[in-house]
Formats: C-alpha cells, structure tokens, sequence
C-alpha cells in the first residue's frame, strides 16, 4: 500500500499541473506597461486640439452673441432718446392744455354762479329799464320813502351794471378759454403723433431683443421668476428685496460649483455656457451701475421726461414721502436710471405693476405706477434702456392723472433719490 502511493504520478499529469500553475502565475502577477507609440502621441494632440477649437468656438460664439445684444441694447437706448425729446414736446404740450382747460372750467364756474345771482334779480331789472318812473309810484308809500327808494334803486343799478360788467368778462374769459385750447388742440395732436411714431420704432428695437436673448440671460430670467415668486408672498417691500437677494445668492453659487465642475470634467463649450450664467447670476458691475460705497453725484438718469411733483420727504397721508412722484406725457416711456439687472418685474400689493432694478453696491430703484412692463425679471439693462410704459391720459379731463413713483433702496432702505438723479440728460 505504501509503495503504491510513494509511485511517481503518470507524466501527462504532470505536465497539466506546470500549465495550470503558469497560467495562475501570469494571470496575478503584473504586466509590463506598453511601450507609447507615435500613433498614441499623435491622437492625444488630436484630441487636446479638439478641445481648444471647440472652446475657441464656444468664446467666439459668446463673443459675436455679446456684440450683437450690445449692438441692439445701443439701439433700443438711442431710439428711447429719440422719444425722450418726443415725449418732453407732448407733455408741455399737454400741461399748457391742461393749463387751459383748467381755465376755462374756472371761467364756466363763475359764469354759472353769478348767473345764479342774479337770476332773481332780473324782473325787476327789466321792469326798471322799461318803466322806472311807473314802478317807483306804483309803491303807495309817503314821499321820504319813495326818495330813499329812489336812492337804493340808484344804488342797486349801480350794482347791477357791475355785476353785468363782470358777467361780460367771465363769458370773454370763457371764450378767450376755449379759442385757446381750439388753438393748442392741433400741436398737441402733431406732438402725440411723433411720439407714437418714435414709439413704435422703440417697440420694433425691443421685438427685436427679445428675439436674440442669450441662453444664459434665459436661465437668469427663470432664476429670477424663481425669486420673484418668493417675493410676490412677501408682506413688505423690504422683505420682498430681502428674498429676492437671498435667492440670488443661492442661484449663483450652484452655477458657480456646476462651471467648475464642467471645467474639471473638460467640457469646454458647457463651462463656457455655465461661467456665462454664473456671471448673469452676480450682483451687477461695470457701466452705469453703483459702486460700494459710493456717494450720490447724478450717477442715474431721469426715469421719464416730467417734473416732479412731490419729492422726498413731501408729506403724504402714509407720512413723509420716502421716494419722488412725476408727471409725464400720456403713455410716456419709462427707462432704467441705471445699469443693471431686472430682479422684479409684477404687480406687488397697492404698488400695482412695479418694476425693481438692481444697480449694484447694494442698490435697487423701484418704480411704480406703470401701465406695462418692458422687461422681464432677469434681464440685464443698461443706463437709458426701456423698461416699461406709463397709461395714457387725456389733458383737460378731471380724472386723476397718473403719476410715476420712484424710489432709490439701499440694503433694503430707502434713501433720498435726489443727490443720484441727474437733472437733466
């Protein structure tokens, strides 16, 4: 038994178990790296340039799509000028028929009050112009009374041709009046007329805009709407600016984390797109916005042409007015007093339609009283760019006429506009 297991084991046996095992051994054991070819060297250049000529596209893609929104941002400004000048001639045009109508309602007041007066009256004028002596001796009454009586009626006469006189001037006045406005009707008429044409041609510039809008000022819009839906829910204008910061805070940090993880991953064309989205998601710099800290020195323009008619701290029934009021022309444009970005654009509680503009450093104009809003929440705006339309109004009517609120908020508060708006321009 013990011979039979010391017995060699049969040779093809053996050499089974030296195949099994060398293939054990080159299956653990590691293997020498493969030599780089030039093949290998030529298709990683390959790729590498590939990669640079699509990041070179992506750049000069954005770039031509920056000089054409540029292109028509100078555009719809320099048409929002053209109409400026248009809206300035149709809104004196408008006061001074205002002005008139105003006069000749006055002149009709006072003709139907003294008309009144004297309605009373006018028997015993008649009966006095035709037969003065009859009706004085128609009065039984003894001789003293009869001369007092002649004395009041010498008096009475003298009244009665004064107030006759001064009823003749206010029907003079009433004509005087209403030959005017006649007169001032036609260049009212002219300058509404222009200004709808420059309008119009505003309209097709803004058409226009909206057409080319960047895929990334998209994603700031829908951002946007995002914060101005928390906004809308807020109780304050305050805390609606406070929601919508905070939203953009949020919104631009995961844009910024998702560029750099595009970058990591090497898709250039992406990461472009997203660092362009990041950039839209920031607080405003550059041209016509609001440094930190700065001090105001007519950094903003004039939203609309008007003129004042309540200022800051002007007493109001809610207490001192912490923004200022205009008067426009009817249907006026009202563009952005600075460079920036739309960060509300909806109607807010007893605002109505409101439209609020992030100028940098802090900063946010708010203007309300609009009858139509030009730009969405998320759009960027430079200095002068249209934003929105106030109603229209007919001069001379005794309705109320429409006004344009503006308010100048930093950090939240308000401050006085006064020392940032320019005068003029």
């Amino acid at each position: 038994m013990r011979s039979a297991m010391m017995r060699p084991a049969p040779r093809s046996s053996l050499f089974g178990l030296m195949l099994l095992a060398w293939a054990s051994m080159s299956h653990g054991a590691p293997q020498a790296p493969r030599a780089v070819t030039h093949e290998d060297i030529r298709e990683s250049e390959q790729s590498r340039a590939a990669r640079l000529a699509e990041q070179k596209a992506a750049e000069a893609r954005a770039a031509q799509a920056a000089a054409e929104e540029q292109r028509l941002t100078a555009a719809r400004i320099a048409a929002a000028v053209r109409l400026r000048g248009a809206e300035t001639a149709t809104a004196d045009a408008a006061a001074r028929l205002d002005e008139l109508a105003v006069r000749r309602r006055d002149a009709e007041s006072k003709l139907a009050i003294r008309a009144e007066a004297m309605q009373p009256l006018l028997p015993l004028i008649q009966r006095l112009s035709l037969y003065p002596v009859e009706t004085l001796l128609a009065v039984p009454a003894p001789p003293e009374d009869r001369l007092r009586g002649i004395l009041v009626l010498k008096f009475l006469s003298r009244q009665l041709e004064s107030e006759a006189e001064a009823l003749r001037q206010d029907q003079l006045d009433l004509e005087a009046a209403t030959r005017a406005v006649a007169a001032e009707a036609p260049k009212y008429a002219q300058a509404v007329a222009v200004q709808a044409a420059e309008s119009e041609a505003l309209g097709r510039e803004i058409a226009a805009a909206r057409a080319q809008r960047s895929l990334a000022e998209r994603d700031a819009e829908q951002a946007a709407a995002r914060a101005a839906a928390e906004a809308i829910r807020a109780d304050s204008l305050r805390q609606a600016l406070a929601a919508i910061e905070a939203q953009r805070k949020a919104d631009e940090a995961h844009a910024r984390q998702e560029a750099a993880r595009l970058e990591r991953q090497k898709r250039a064309a992406e990461a472009v797109a997203a660092r362009k989205k990041e950039a839209a998601l920031a607080r405003p710099t550059g041209a016509g916005t609001i440094a930190p800290g700065a001090q105001g020195k007519g950094q903003l323009v004039a939203p609309v042409a008007g003129r004042i008619i309540r200022s800051w701290g002007d007493g109001t029934e809610a207490g001192p007015a912490t923004g200022v009021s205009y008067h426009v022309a009817p249907a006026a444009r009202v563009v952005a007093p600075c460079g920036g970005r739309v960060v509300f654009s909806d109607q807010f509680r007893s605002y109505g339609l409101l439209v609020i503009v992030d100028c940098g450093g802090g900063y946010h104009v708010v203007m309300s009283g609009l009858d139509r809003l030009d730009a969405k929440a998320g759009q960027s705006v430079q200095m002068g760019e249209p934003v929105g339309v106030m109603p229209d109004w007919q001069p001379g009517s005794t309705g109320q006429r429409p006004s344009l609120y503006v308010e100048l908020r930093q950090d939240g508060h308000p401050v006085n506009p006064a020392p940032w708006l320019r005068t003029s321009g």
